[in-house]
């Protein structure tokens, strides 16, 4: 006896956004980066195979990053002295997209400025081919100032810039309209505190195929639950057909689970937690796949080895039909 499987029939879809731009385009990307056109809930390939597979992305910092564990220091060695060196090994690991994070300091100990952070980006832009994430330091006037030297620097890229908060949106999202680049808006855990971002940052006049929004999120037991159920709503309220929650979601499992003291601490743990290196790396691995099955467009990565797990996991669920 045959079983038919039912299905949804869903009125909306999430937008399609194009990071990067190629020299034909005005960029220095030798290949752009296209994600979301969703029409179903991720995976259910009887509904509709998805148009764009989510992407993963590694981060790295301008300077070299005092607050990394010692397992990422080591799986990167010298080349995190240089933000294009480690953006090019970023690559040979196999990223689709780089996260460039912009700091409070220098390499020598120095302030940060807005001319270091363009020296940082063009860099970047140099060691790799690959579109870029910009992020500011986490600081809303810093943000506003190292943003906008950036954005005025690559015109014409389409590097994604952030991160778009309730307190800083405004000066970051007219950059990106002025210099044709994209931005990232982050909120709290929360369906409806995203969509007023979004509604926000549309209401500049900024068009919705250039922007992506992050929900946050927890990592492997520390909320995960929570930021999963978010996101969850977000895709269904995006299928129905709300229009500010249609955007592709970006996450960072890297930054998330790297906190967590599974992946933190080498020492004075149980035997049975295994060894170090493959503990923390799991760690990463399993909180990144779990959002993506959550419908994360984009994961951001720390660790080399947890690129090579999730495109491994990317490939099976690609491949149920």
């Amino acid at each position: 006896m045959q079983i038919e499987i039912p299905k949804d029939n869903w009125q909306g879809s999430v937008n399609t956004v194009t990071l990067g731009a190629t020299p034909e385009e005005g960029g220095t990307r030798t290949r752009t980066v296209t994600i979301g056109g969703q029409q179903t809930l991720p995976f259910l390939h009887f509904e509709q195979t998805p148009p764009n597979r989510p992407v993963i992305a590694l981060e790295i910092t301008a300077a070299r990053p005092g607050d990394w564990s010692p397992v990422l220091l080591d799986a990167w060695g010298d080349a995190i002295d240089d933000p294009g060196n480690w953006a090019g090994a970023c690559e040979s690991a196999g990223a689709d997209l780089i996260v460039l994070s912009l700091g409070l300091t220098e390499a020598d100990g120095r302030s940060a400025d807005p001319e270091s952070a363009v020296r940082a980006t063009k860099s970047t832009l140099g060691g790799t081919g690959l579109p870029l994430i910009v992020l500011g330091p986490g600081q809303a006037e810093l943000d506003n100032d190292f943003v906008i030297a950036v954005a005025d620097a690559t015109k014409g890229e389409r590097l994604v810039l952030g991160l778009c908060e309730d307190s800083n949106y405004r000066t970051i999202v007219a950059a990106a309209m002025a210099n044709d680049h994209l931005v990232v808006g982050r909120t709290p855990m929360d369906v409806n505190l995203a969509k007023q971002l979004n509604i926000l940052i549309t209401d500049m006049g900024l068009p919705l195929d250039r922007i992506v929004m992050d929900p946050t999120t927890g990592a492997l037991g520390y909320g995960i639950e929570y930021g999963y159920s978010v996101m969850e709503r977000l895709r269904i309220a995006a299928l129905q057909g709300d229009a500010m929650t249609q955007l592709p979601l970006l996450v960072n499992p890297g930054a998330e689970a790297w906190k967590t003291k599974e992946a933190k601490v080498g020492e004075g743990v149980p035997d049975s937690w295994g060894k170090w290196e493959e503990r923390a790396s799991n760690w990463e691995t399993v909180t990144a796949v779990a959002l993506i099955e959550a419908g994360a467009d984009i994961v951001v990565l720390r660790h080399p080895d947890s690129v090579t797990r999730v495109r491994n996991a990317l490939d099976e669920l690609m491949a149920v039909g």
